[in-house]
């Protein structure tokens, strides 16, 4: 089977994006899998159902904002939102073992907005999905676990980071000869260079491909 990083756009986060700060508390009840690890699964993240509400995160996605207290680093976990009204106002409750692994500490001030990018990663059956697919092409959400969506393609690169372009048919790897992204970025008006890129279709070898949710 192919392994495809799925990168899932969300067009509308920014236009009411509110960010909420939260404390963040490590549980020792909220698993840290091995799915996790190798980015089958978003890890977890608990919040009452009045923080759910207040995020807008139609899709149950966040990402979670922190600064190290050693450091001062800026450090972020992007987590898919589980409903527990046990969990006290204004705070969100994430993996134990992951918080001290990002921060160092069990507790720390933070903040939570809804997610405007994430990704997941498919090595099973649900790669024959995106098989033969081209750019502009639409997915059911469903395939990721998306309700009353599409995906659409927009993109995506192969091992060597060489990028898909939707200007360049069938599911092949060339040189062309380019006047802008991507695969290119030109330093001057009328600049060509001849580059690497890959067709506008996913192959087995595409590694990453990058969509847009679209809503029906």
């Amino acid at each position: 089977m192919p392994d495809f990083k799925i990168v899932v756009n969300d067009p509308e986060a920014y236009k009411s994006l509110k960010v909420v700060k939260v404390k963040v508390v490590g549980d020792g009840d909220i698993p840290f899998t091995d799915k996790v690890k190798e980015q089958f699964e978003l890890p977890v993240a608990k919040v009452n159902s009045k923080l759910y509400s207040e995020l807008g995160a139609v899709y149950g996605v966040v990402v979670v904002r922190m600064r190290r207290p050693d450091t001062g680093d800026k450090v972020k976990l992007t987590c898919r939102l589980e409903v527990d009204d046990g969990v006290p106002e204004n705070t969100v409750k994430v993996s134990l073992t992951r918080l001290i692994d990002l921060t160092g500490t069990h507790e720390l001030d933070g903040e939570v907005f809804r997610a405007p990018a994430w990704q997941i990663r498919i090595n099973d059956e649900r790669t024959s999905a995106f098989l033969g697919l081209k750019i502009g092409d639409e997915v059911p959400g469903e395939v990721i676990g998306l309700k009353n969506v599409k995906l659409v393609i927009t993109g995506g690169s192969d091992i060597s980071g060489f990028p898909m372009r939707p200007d360049i048919p069938g599911p092949v790897k060339k040189r062309a000869l380019l006047s802008g992204p991507p695969g290119f970025h030109p330093r001057e008006d009328g600049e060509r260079r001849r580059k690497t890129v890959r067709g506008n279709t996913i192959a087995p070898d595409i590694t990453q491909i990058n969509t847009k949710i679209k809503r029906i």
